[in-house]
């Protein structure tokens, strides 16, 4: 068990130290290749960092050459930090464009090829969408919390339909994913504890969007919903 606060103390220079490097790294590598590694980097040191020990399964469902949706429970303060180890490819984050403001934060973020979505008016939000459909269909693989926050209790919120219209829009398969085990290392809304443990991600098989087999819709949103729900634990 670690003070959180203590934690911050070493984890905040860490992130404005992986930051800067992820900027200076986007000025030779415009493909953000190597700010995509300084997100690896810092992830990892934030885990061993907190005590923290990850466990992923259902990897070799993730489909090779191709781009994705992954779309998952958001439990805590730690799911950034897991997901940037546990998923098995190169991928962006679908992250709200308030986040993209924050010195040296959101520049790294931009350089790593991070997509914001503007979520102040239906107007905005529906072109911020289009937009990152346009990424998606162009290559990029990108996260989802469909809750659009962090669970209180561990159980499931209800899914926003922004991350499924996108899903739609850019034709691409959703890879549902569990977390589990977040919660216990950092409750949501405290900062002054920090306590080692493991935690897990389960990626489920795909599910399409385009074709024969698309669903669409309130069916496509209960699907996902149930195979992140199966994974949860009990």
């Amino acid at each position: 068990m670690l003070n959180g606060l203590i934690y911050l103390l070493f984890f905040v220079p860490l992130t404005a130290f992986f930051s800067v490097l992820a900027m200076l790294g986007g000025l030779v590598d415009s493909r953000g290749g190597l700010a995509h590694r300084c997100a690896l980097a810092w992830s990892r040191a934030g885990l061993i960092l907190a005590g923290v020990r990850l466990r992923v399964s259902g990897a070799e469902q993730v489909p090779a050459g191709e781009p994705v949706i992954f779309m998952g429970n958001h439990q805590g303060n730690f799911d950034i930090l897991v997901l940037s180890r546990a998923v098995p490819r190169r991928f962006s984050w679908l992250a709200k464009e308030e986040l993209f403001r924050i010195p040296l934060f959101g520049s790294a973020m931009r350089r790593a090829g991070y997509i914001p979505v503007d979520r102040s008016d239906g107007r905005k939000a529906l072109r911020s969408l289009d937009a990152a459909a346009k990424r998606i269909r162009a290559g990029a693989s990108v996260i989802v919390f469909p809750e659009g926050t962090r669970t209180v209790d561990g159980s499931l919120l209800p899914f926003k339909k922004g991350g499924f219209i996108l899903a739609e829009r850019a034709g691409v398969p959703i890879v549902p994913f569990t977390i589990n085990g977040s919660m216990r290392v950092n409750p949501r809304n405290t900062c002054n504890l920090v306590r080692g443990a493991e935690i897990s991600v389960r990626f489920g098989a795909p599910i399409p969007t385009s074709g024969s087999k698309a669903l669409k819709g309130q069916p496509l949103m209960d699907r996902v919903r149930d195979s992140i729900q199966a994974g949860l634990e009990r």
